[in-house]
C-alpha cells in the first residue's frame, strides 16, 4: 500500500507499542577492526564508533561495546568503506563479506544467504519466510526486495553470521544484518557526494543534520542513482537492467533530558528501471523428443537468437519489462533510561509496492506475451526491550509483534507461437489453441506473529562469561490462492471439461482455488560461553537451536485427478535447526593486528524447499520440506595497520553446504522432460533425446546452489601527505578484490547450470583533506572479467540456459565534502 495514511498508520502502531522487541537489535561481532573513519579498511574493521586505538563499537547485545568482546560473528562495514568502495546495496556488499551471498533476477526474485544458507533458488512465495533478517535501525523488514535498495545515508552495516534467534527473532537461521543510519546531531553538520562514470552513471548523495532547538534535533538525507543498462536489446532498441533509484530519509530526535528521548524517522525509495531481462547462454540436451527440444523448436518457428556470445550483451526479448518498486515507512523510537537498565519501545509501519513485468519464456517469439504479478505489502512492527546491568549480570528482556498483509494480482498471458513451443501432435499447429490463453492469479496473505524473549550474560570470574537465550515464538498464516483461466475465446478454462483444446490449455495454465491456515507456537535457545584467555584474546563456543516458521503455499499446489487441489501439500512444516560454532578473537601488535577465526555447523532438518511427488503420489513440483541439509566450514578474518599510512585486510572462509537427505527432489534439466519411468523400468541416461526420466530425483550428498567451497576478499590502502588546492590532507591507493570458486546456479545441481569461479578486483586513487574534502576517481571489476551472477533454466525442459551476467568494467569520479 502507498503511504496514503501513514498517520493512521502511525497510531495504529503506536496502541501496539507494547509488544514486540527482539527482531532488530542485537549486534554481534567477530571481526577485523582499523582505519581511521576516512580511510577504507577491512569490511570487518570499519565502524562509526571506531576509537583513536582501532577497535569497532558495536551494539550486537543491545549495548555498546568493542567488536572483539562479542563472542559471535560479524562482519563490520563502516560509512566511509561502503561510499569508497561504491557498496551502495547488499548486491555489491558481498563482494567484501566472503560468507554473504546475493542473488536477483528481479527484485520480488531475491536471495540473501549467509553461509549458504537463508532461502533457496527459485522460491519466489509471500507464504515462505527468508532465512536472513534484515533490519534498518531497529526496524525489521520483512521483504527481501529491500536488498536491491540503495544505502541511504548508512553509518555502518554487521553481518551477523549464524543464527540470531534469540535476540533477531525466529527467521534469522542463517544470520542478519542490521543497517545503522546516521542520527540526528545537536552539532550542525553536513556531507554531499556526487559520482559519474561510464554507461552515463550518475549518483548523488547528501545529507543534513542540525539543532532545531536545545531538544529537539532534525536529519534529512536522500539519495539518487541512474545508469544506463548493461544488456542491449535489439527487439525495443533500448538497454535493460538499467539503474533509476530514489531514496530519502527525514528523522527528528526529541531528548528532553540525558535519560529520555524520541527520534521520528520517516523514509521512501522507489525503483523504475527496465528490468530484468537475460541473455541467451546455451543449450543442454534434456530426454524431451528432440523434435521438442529447444533447437528443433527454434527451427520450426524460423526463430534465431541474436547471440550466442552471452557477453556481448545482447538480447531480444519481446515482452514488457518492468521492475517498478516502492518501499517507505514511518518509525518511533522511545530510549528511557530507568533503573538498572534502558527501556526502548521500536513502532513502525512500512509498506511495499511492487509493479513487475517479465519475459517468462525468455526468448524473442511471443510464446507468453505477458507476465506480471504486482503486489502490494503492509507490515506493523512493535517491539519493547529493557536491556541493563545488575551486578555481574547483563540481561535484556523483551516482547514483539508483527502483522503483514500481502496482496498480489498475478497475470499471464500466452501469445501466438505458444501453441507450437508448448503443445504437440496437431494442436500444436494451430496458433488459436493457446493465443489469448490468460490466468488472472489473486493471491493473499495475513500473517502475524508473536514473541517474548530473553538472553543473560552472567561474568562468573573476570575471564568466564555464560550466556543463555530463549525466545517463545507465536505464528498464523491464512492464505488464499485463485487462478482463474480463460482462452482467446473467452472460455473458462475448468477440469470438467472434456474439449481436446481445453484439456491441452489447463495443461499449461491450471485453474486453481484453495485458502489455506498455518498456526504454530516454536522455541528457540541459546547458549553461548566465552573465556579471556590472554588480554585481548577472546575464545567462544556457541550452540543454538533455532526455527524458521512453517509457511503456506501460495505459488499453487499439485491437484488430484478429479483436478481439485490437494491441500495437504498447503502448509509447509517450520525448519528446525541446530547450530555448532567456535571461535577466537584476537589482536596483537599494540592492537595494530587482528584475526578472528571461527568454525561453524548447522543441521537443519525439514529444509524448506521445492519437491516432487512426496507423500502424495503427484508429478508437480511444489513447496514441502526436504529431510537435512547440512553447512559447515571455517571463517578468517584477518586485518593490519602498521601504521596510519598503510592498512591492509584478507577475509576467506570455506564453506560445505550439502543436502544431507532429500529424496524427493526435481530432476535437473539433463534428467527431466522424458516418459515418467514405469514399474521394472529404469531411467534413460542424462541427456538422452526421448528416453525415461525418473518421477524425481535423490540428490543427496549433492552441493546446495549458490555455495562457493571458497570465498576471499582482500585489500589495501596507502597513502601519504599531500596538498591539493591549498589544503592540507593525504593522496592514497586503494585496492579491494574479492573471490569465490564455482557454485551451482540451479536447485538441484545440473551439469548445464554451474557458473564458474572467479575474482573481481576495484581499485580507487584520490585525495582527501583534513577538513572533509576529498576527490577520487575509481574503477570497478578493472578487468573486465566476464562473469555471471544466476543462471536459469526455463520451465519446459527444451534445454535452454539463460543467464544474468555480472557488470562489466565501470570507472567514474567521485567528489565528496563534509562540514
Amino acid at each position: 500500500m502507498h503511504p496514503k495514511n501513514p498517520g493512521t498508520a502511525l497510531v495504529l502502531i503506536t496502541l501496539i507499542a507494547p509488544v514486540m522487541p527482539a527482531l532488530a537489535q542485537e549486534e554481534t561481532i567477530t571481526e577485523p577492526e582499523q582505519v581511521e573513519p576516512a580511510q577504507a579498511a577491512p569490511p570487518s574493521s570499519v565502524g562509526t564508533g571506531q576509537r583513536d586505538d582501532g577497535e569497532i563499537t558495536v551494539t550486537a547485545r543491545r549495548r555498546q561495546e568493542t567488536s572483539q568482546d562479542v563472542p559471535l560473528a560479524i562482519s563490520v562495514v563502516g560509512g566511509e568503506h561502503i561510499d569508497n568502495t561504491g557498496s551502495f546495496n547488499v548486491g555489491r556488499l558481498q563482494q567484501l563479506t566472503p560468507t554473504l551471498q546475493f542473488y536477483s533476477s528481479n527484485p520480488r526474485n531475491t536471495a540473501v544467504n549467509i553461509r549458504g544458507i537463508g532461502v533457496p533458488f527459485g522460491l519466489t512465495n509471500d507464504g515462505i519466510e527468508q532465512g536472513v533478517g534484515i533490519y534498518v535501525d531497529d526496524v525489521y523488514y520483512s521483504r527481501v526486495a529491500s536488498a536491491t535498495f540503495d544505502f541511504l545515508d548508512v553509518a555502518q552495516i554487521e553481518v551477523l553470521r549464524g543464527p540470531q534467534g534469540t535476540l533477531y527473532g525466529k527467521n534469522t537461521t542463517a544470520g542478519a544484518i542490521n543497517i545503522t543510519t546516521r542520527q540526528p546531531t545537536f552539532d550542525f553538520e553536513g556531507r554531499a557526494e556526487v559520482s559519474a562514470g561510464n554507461l552515463g552513471f550518475k549518483q548523488a548523495k547528501a545529507s543534513l543534520s542540525g539543532p532545531l532547538s536545545d531538544q529537539v534535533a532534525a536529519r534529512l538525507a536522500f539519495s539518487v542513482t541512474n545508469r544506463r543498462g548493461t544488456i542491449d536489446n535489439v527487439t525495443t532498441g533500448t538497454f535493460i537492467n538499467e539503474q533509476d533509484n530514489l531514496g530519502l530519509r527525514a528523522q527528528v530526535l526529541w531528548e528532553p533530558s540525558s535519560k529520555f528521548d524520541i527520534t521520528l524517522a520517516g523514509d521512501f525509495s522507489r525503483q523504475n528501471p527496465e528490468c530484468c531481462g537475460t541473455v541467451f547462454v546455451g543449450t543442454g540436451a534434456t530426454q524431451r523428443a528432440l523434435s521438442r527440444q529447444y533447437a528443433a523448436l527454434a527451427a520450426a518457428q524460423n526463430y534465431q537468437v541474436v547471440s550466442t556470445n552471452p557477453f556481448e550483451r545482447l538480447t531480444d526479448i519481446d515482452a514488457s519489462l518492468n521492475a517498478g518498486n516502492e518501499l517507505g515507512g514511518v518509525a518511533l523510537k522511545a530510549n528511557w533510561d530507568v533503573g538498572p537498565g534502558k527501556l526502548t519501545s521500536v513502532t513502525a509501519w512500512r509498506y511495499w509496492d511492487w509493479l513487475p513485468e517479465n519475459d517468462r519464456d525468455f526468448t524473442g517469439l511471443p510464446i507468453t506475451t505477458q507476465s506480471k504479478n504486482p503486489s502490494q505489502q503492509e507490515q506493523w512492527t512493535q517491539e519493547l526491550r529493557y536491556a541493563g546491568t545488575v551486578g555481574r549480570l547483563d540481561f535484556v528482556l523483551g516482547a514483539f509483534g508483527y502483522h503483514q498483509k500481502v496482496r498480489t494480482q498475478g497475470q499471464q498471458v500466452q501469445g501466438p507461437a505458444a501453441s507450437r513451443w508448448l503443445l504437440t501432435g496437431a494442436l500444436a499447429n494451430d496458433p488459436t489453441v493457446l493465443d489469448g490463453l490468460t490466468a488472472n492469479n489473486d493471491i493473499r496473505l495475513d500473517n502475524t506473529s508473536a514473541a517474548l524473549f530473553g538472553q543473560v550474560s552472567w561474568r562468573i570470574t573476570d575471564a568466564l562469561t555464560i550466556q543463555p537465550g530463549l525466545r517463545i515464538n507465536y505464528d498464523s498464516k491464512d492464505g488464499l490462492y485463485d487462478s482463474v483461466v480463460t482462452n482467446g475465446a473467452g472460455q473458462a478454462v475448468t477440469f470438467a471439461s472434456t474439449d481436446p483444446r481445453i484439456v491441452a490449455q489447463r495443461g499449461v495454465l491450471s485453474p486453481q482455488r484453495f485458502e489455506v491456515a498455518y498456526e504454530d507456537w516454536n522455541l528457540s535457545y541459546d547458549l553461548t560461553a566465552s573465556y579471556e584467555l590472554a588480554s585481548d584474546v577472546l575464545a567462544y563456543a556457541t550452540y543454538a537451536k533455532s526455527f524458521k516458521s512453517g509457511g503456506v503455499n501460495l505459488n499453487g499446489v499439485p491437484n488430484d485427478a478429479a483436478g481439485n487441489p490437494i491441500l495437504a501439500a498447503g502448509t509447509v512444516r517450520p525448519e528446525a535447526v541446530d547450530h555448532f560454532e567456535a571461535g577466537i578473537k584476537a589482536q596483537a601488535w599494540g592492537r595494530r593486528a587482528t584475526i578472528n577465526v571461527a568454525a561453524f555447523r548447522t543441521d537443519i532438518s525439514d529444509y524448506q524447499a521445492l519437491v516432487t511427488n512426496g507423500q502424495l503420489g503427484v508429478l508437480r513440483g511444489y513447496l514441502a520440506n526436504a529431510e537435512k541439509v547440512r553447512t559447515q566450514g571455517v571463517e578468517v578474518d584477518l586485518s593490519v595497520r602498521p601504521s596510519p599510512r598503510f592498512n591492509t585486510y584478507v577475509n576467506g572462509a570455506y564453506t560445505d553446504g550439502r543436502y544431507i537427505r532429500f529424496v524427493d527432489a526435481p530432476c535437473p534439466p539433463e534428467l527431466s522432460g522424458g516418459t515418467t519411468v514405469g514399474a521394472g523400468q529404469s531411467p534413460s541416461a542424462p541427456g538422452t533425446p526421448g528416453g525415461l526420466s525418473p518421477a524425481n530425483c535423490d540428490i543427496s550428498g549433492q552441493r546446495l546452489p549458490g555455495v562457493s567451497n571458497w570465498a576471499f576478499s582482500f585489500g589495501a590502502e596507502a597513502n601519504v601527505p599531500a596538498r591539493l588546492l591549498g589544503l592540507d590532507g593525504q593522496a592514497y591507493l586503494g585496492y579491494d578484490g574479492s573471490y569465490r570458486s564455482n557454485f551451482s546456479s540451479n536447485p538441484t545441481p545440473s551439469a548445464y547450470t554451474w557458473i564458474d569461479g572467479y575474482s573481481l578486483h576495484n581499485f580507487r586513487l584520490g585525495y582527501r583533506s583534513d577538513d572533509g574534502f576529498g576527490l577520487f576517481a575509481w574503477a570497478r571489476n578493472a578487468f573486465d572479467t566476464d562473469y555471471f551472477e544466476q543462471l536459469q533454466v526455463p520451465s519446459g525442459n527444451t534445454g535452454l540456459i539463460v543467464g544474468n551476467p555480472g557488470d562489466p568494467r565501470t570507472y567514474g569520479l567521485t567528489l565528496q565534502a563534509e562540514f
